[in-house]
């Protein structure tokens, strides 16, 4: 574990100054992917497998060059020698898996899933490329198609790739404890199956990437949509042999990652390689369609879990497994399925574990990080045990959970499992029990009985429930940032942290603001970009405020300490003397004072003086933040819900989302990144479904089958924070965004579960939709042995 920081007080904590990206984008001034405004640009469109598994026997591709406006044409083969290698490289590499595992730049001989790329359309416009791409003629031999995870891992499964010696990836079991001896002695042994859907990241703006050539100087500027700007870089001169220092990756305005831009895709090499071999601009920006049928999707697995405990309902064992569906190839390594596993026991304490995984291929679209990465349906299937575990001892659900939260006298708490990097897992922080007992009288739970009766007077059902999560946050090992003060008096911030519509730029920006005395509106920040920050890990795992706000602090507070000894050379006084405000140092009654610009100024230098203080020129500090420790932050949501049992519609009256993450930066912006978590949460519990066929055809690609939920659905959500500050870092904060997520399933459903108390149902997966509501509150119409297929 790093070594413990002692927190002190930090500038610019606690206070909600104001956002500010909020000016270009209630403007209209943004510039997302589609808005970079580079001239002359030609416009790719990729031409994408109908099928979930076929041979590629040919191409012909000569009437689509033929047609209007149409530039070139690019197959596999006419882009042999401006692609080093047709195999992309694996997403977190440290993990020993198969070479045969990672997606194509183009397919060349097989496809894997619908919407496989294997050539792509340059053109002068958006239009002429589409329509040129359905000129492109293929020859396909269809082969025998995986749909489901479970049927993969058989034995006479079919392949999912003709290169494949087995559909199973992965098979490995994370225990610890004697889980034999745990259930040989319990008085109580529950058994289940879960099902967790498979659901997509779907941001405001899908995927998108530009690439432009300078033939002066053979620059290539590449701007994608992403959350990894630097590993974007590092892929592209890796794949197109293109020198590290005639590249540059821009990020412009990104609407929304969740997750989904947490890796590198194909298109991110077809597009710089053909504006290469063009000399000319192109751009690709991804439609809703590609964004159903190629962008990355999470969640889809089935559990079986056995839970072990003594008759007053404390845990003694919980042992089983599951199957994740991995998709056709694996981009991003299989942190998805290790999350899930190595997180399963939660906030609480379990003696005895053992839960063997078995990774999948399956003929669909391939599976990575989406917002909460694994641990939501940890959660969820935890807290459903939970539920289940109160019934059979007999005791209140939030007792049940009571008697089995780590105490806080046993923080720090150490998890008998290890990280995929083989770190061991240690809540270093948190008061479990506090936050539930805050979210139980948030949301009155002993007052529910006479809120139910009302409901039943309306021939409405209503349920409460609650449920806990804890994650680690703030991966590293590392964030970088440089802070500047120009001799024109600008201060910018340049970092390899990635804003993403979450704040980011406010919250760095207001750190800075605070060590130099000026507004955070004076602040620029400047968040991924790798033609000014060097190094950077990017955005994802809730982590940017805590590496990347650790490292503009520290960054800020360099440069304030040589702002102050600069100007005590200066004004002649000591620098104890002297403070910073409004753009100045100056003494405490303004006597004596010089600008930050000024001092900024002689920093920069003049030939045959010397600078007014020893050291390096400039008025900035890099600061690379390391800390290999990840901090954990806790949740309690409560949720309460109405049921009309004749349609199966669900009504969340009222959500509280109890969090600890440690201190805040900007509360507004925390309360908001709950909200979002929350909502996302909600969508995943009761809309979002992405369905598939018996042979891996897409049956959602569009939002009029995939459902989001929107401003009527959400309900008012309370949100408290709860603070432990951790001391793994010098802000004393813990991950906001992903943590509002994990509960919220088994909040929803053991709420729902709880309406229908006494008629038999139990719910073991979501989404549940008012259809298989229906289905399982009339169960002689339908076969409800499994899990329904469609909504």
């Amino acid at each position: 574990m790093h070594a413990e920081r002692q927190l002190t007080a930090i500038p610019g904590m606690g206070a909600s100054p104001g956002r500010v990206e909020d000016e270009t984008l209630l403007r209209g001034k943004a510039c997302f992917l589609d808005d970079v405004p580079v001239p002359d640009a030609l416009h790719a469109c990729f031409v994408r497998s109908p099928h979930a598994h076929a041979r590629l026997r040919g191409v012909d591709a000569d009437q689509a060059r033929a047609m209007p406006g149409v530039v070139a044409v690019y197959t596999r083969q006419d882009l042999f020698g401006h692609i080093t290698s047709w195999r992309m490289p694996l997403g977190f590499p440290l993990a020993a898996l198969p070479e045969d595992t990672t997606p194509f730049a183009l397919a060349g001989d097989e496809v894997a899933f619908v919407g496989e790329a294997y050539a792509v359309v340059v053109a002068r416009t958006r239009h002429e490329a589409e329509d040129a791409a359905a000129a492109v003629q293929a020859q396909f031999e269809v082969l025998p198609a995986v749909a489901d995870c479970r049927q993969a891992v058989r034995d006479d499964a079919p392949r999912v790739r003709t290169e494949l010696a087995s559909n199973v990836l992965q098979d490995y079991t994370l225990a610890y404890g004697d889980c034999d001896a745990a259930f040989a002695r319990a008085d109580i042994v529950l058994d289940d199956e879960f099902r967790v859907h498979r659901g997509c990241g779907h941001p405001m703006e899908g995927r998108g990437v530009v690439a432009m050539l300078e033939a002066a100087t053979g620059m290539l500027t590449v701007w994608s949509s992403t959350q990894m700007a630097h590993e974007l870089h590092y892929t592209i001169a890796h794949m197109l042999d293109q020198p590290e220092d005639q590249l540059r990756v821009i990020t412009p305005d990104v609407g929304g990652g969740f997750g989904a831009k947490f890796m590198i895709y194909p298109e991110e090499i077809v597009v710089p390689a053909v504006a290469r071999a063009l000399g000319r601009p192109v751009k690709w920006v991804e439609d809703r369609r590609e964004n159903f049928l190629t962008t990355i999707q999470e969640r889809d697995q089935f559990w079986r879990i056995s839970v072990a405990a003594d008759r007053d309902g404390r845990v003694l064992g919980v042992r089983g497994g599951f199957v994740h569906d991995h998709g056709a190839y694996t981009p991003q390594g299989t942190n998805v399925p290790y999350n899930a596993a190595s997180s399963m026991t939660g906030p609480y304490v379990v003696p005895a574990f053992s839960l063997h995984v078995q990774v999948a291929y399956t003929n669909k679209v391939p599976v990575a990080t989406i917002r909460g990465a694994g641990y939501p349906q940890a959660a969820f299937v935890m807290e459903r045990m939970m539920d289940r575990l109160a019934g059979a001892a007999g005791i209140d659900r939030l007792e049940c959970r009571r008697r089995n939260l780590i105490p806080p006298e046993k923080i720090p708490y150490t998890k008998p499992l290890k990280s995929r990097a083989g770190v061991p897992l240690v809540i270093d922080s948190g008061d479990f029990p506090a936050l539930q007992a805050t979210a139980a009288r948030a949301i009155d739970y002993d007052g529910f009985a006479q809120r139910r009766e009302a409901s039943a007077r309306a021939g409405l059902l209503r349920g409460i429930a609650v449920a806990n999560s804890v994650k680690p946050t703030g991966r590293g090992p590392y964030e970088t940032a440089r802070v500047r003060v120009h001799p024109s008096g600008r201060i910018v911030v340049h970092t390899g942290a990635l804003a993403m519509g979450q704040g980011i730029k406010t919250t760095l920006a207001q750190l800075c603001a605070a060590h130099l005395g000026v507004e955070p509106q004076a602040v620029e920040v400047s968040a991924g970009d790798t033609g000014l920050s060097g190094y950077g890990m990017g955005g994802f795992a809730s982590r940017q405020a805590m590496m990347a706000g650790s490292a503009v602090s520290e960054a800020a507070a360099k440069v304030r300490d040589k702002a102050l000894a600069t100007a005590a050379a200066v004004l002649g006084v000591d620098a104890g003397e002297l403070t910073l405000s409004q753009g100045e140092v100056h003494t405490p009654d303004f006597a004596k004072r010089v600008p930050l610009a000024r001092l900024a100024m002689l920093l920069k230098g003049v030939p045959g003086y010397a600078l007014p203080v020893p050291g390096d020129p400039g008025l900035d500090a890099t600061v690379h933040f390391h800390c290999d420790a990840q901090a954990y932050a806790g949740s309690s949501h409560a949720c309460e819900v109405e049921v009309d049992p004749l349609t199966g519609a669900v009504h969340v009256l009222r959500y509280v989302a109890v969090q600890d993450s440690g201190n805040l930066i900007n509360p507004q912006i925390a309360h908001g990144q709950v909200h979002g978590g929350v909502v996302h949460g909600i969508g995943n519990a009761l809309f979002e479904w992405m369905g598939y066929d018996d042979n891996a055809q897409p049956l959602t690609t569009t939002f009029a089958e995939y459902l989001l939920p929107t401003a009527p659905e959400v309900p008012p959500i309370e949100v408290i924070f709860q603070p432990s500050p951790t001391r793994l870092n010098p802000l004393g904060v813990k991950g906001i965004g992903e943590c509002a997520t994990l509960a919220v399933a088994a909040a929803v459903i053991g709420a729902v579960e709880h309406a229908l108390d006494g008629r038999g149902v139990r719910i073991t997966e979501f989404p549940l939709t008012p259809v298989r509501l229906a289905e399982l509150l009339d169960p002689p119409a339908l076969d409800t042995t499994a899990p329904s297929t469609n909504p």
